[in-house]
């Protein structure tokens, strides 16, 4: 019989970012004491993953039994590579810093936060993806290499880190509450041109049910296993983008031509990746099953939470 770990006193570095305010918010719901770890004002503990030292000065006397590793320094959605520069750093450097600081506060469990793009940007056809298929294969080119190095460095610090039980989860595409709220003004102003999907579809997940999954691997997570954490419609991005804007009742995106697109290279190349993953290790070991089966119903739950001012 598994255990559950209740109660945990939990430090959650990215905090402050998007997943984090929703993890925040679940763990506390279920009866866990959250200490947020970040560089802004509004963290308990203050400190940047990239300096080691200031990171271990900040922890020092503090004692968590879980660390989670939510941060990524994305502002808004990367368009080109290089937007992926300080948050691949993050994933390599700030990694080993904060399992070095779990290990400092006594914690025994460390979840990282990971992507399913861990699998290979590009096309995988008709292929659902397992947690069994390789994780991190080289990329496709020097800036792929880079982004698909820092997924593959983060769970390996997770899942190698002696004295850790480490738990990865391979996240979908986010959207909702403060995720999607972005996208609102841009599909206003139609500024926000699309190429179409051509059959490529990418899995996504609601941002609520994203931070449950944590909840459930906090609890539940199996020592040394990753899960994939997805709804149960994958979409291209395009179809995703029409269904905002079918919810909100905002213009539908402009289709642009592909090459247009090749300037923004980070998402150009998301635009070009077909991707389908299974959760049912997920829904099997954690016993999490996501509360909004599709982006539509996900949409139509955040729109129906919005102060009707702001929809």
């Amino acid at each position: 019989m598994m255990s559950i770990h209740k109660n945990q006193r939990v430090l959650l570095a990215g905090a402050g970012g998007v997943l984090g305010r929703h993890v925040t918010r679940e763990l506390t719901n279920a009866g866990h004491q959250v200490t947020g770890l970040g560089r802004g004002p509004g963290n308990d503990i203050r400190a940047d993953l990239t300096d080691r030292d200031a990171l271990l000065r900040a922890v020092d006397g503090h004692r968590f039994d879980t660390v989670i590793h939510a941060a990524t320094a994305l502002r808004k959605p990367p368009m080109r590579h290089r937007d992926m520069d300080a948050t691949n750093r993050l994933r390599t450097e700030g990694t080993a810093h904060l399992v070095e600081a779990a290990r400092a506060t006594g914690a025994r469990r460390f979840v990282a936060e990971s992507m399913v793009f861990g699998y290979g940007y590009g096309d995988h056809g008709g292929h659902v993806l397992t947690e069994d298929d390789p994780f991190g294969p080289p990329g496709a080119g020097p800036a792929l290499e880079r982004h698909i190095a820092g997924m593959r460095t983060k769970e390996r610090l997770t899942f190698e880190t002696a004295d850790l039980e480490g738990v990865a989860l391979r996240f979908g595409l986010f959207y909702g509450p403060g995720g999607t709220d972005a996208l609102l003004p841009l599909l206003r102003k139609r500024q926000l041109p699309v190429p179409g999907d051509g059959g490529r579809v990418l899995p996504w997940v609601e941002l609520g049910d994203a931070a449950r999954a944590v909840v459930a691997a906090v609890e539940r997570g199996r020592p040394g296993q990753a899960y994939n954490v997805a709804d149960r419609t994958p979409l291209g991005f395009r179809a995703h983008l029409v269904c905002v804007a079918e919810e909100f009742g905002l213009p539908k995106p402009m289709t642009a031509p592909r090459w247009l697109m090749r300037p923004m290279s980070y998402a150009h190349t998301v635009m070009s990746t077909t991707l389908r993953v299974s959760t049912a290790k997920a829904e099997r070991e954690l016993g999490w099953t996501p509360a909004h089966p599709s982006a539509r119903e996900g949409l139509a739950a955040m729109r129906a939470g919005m102060p009707a001012g702001s929809r």
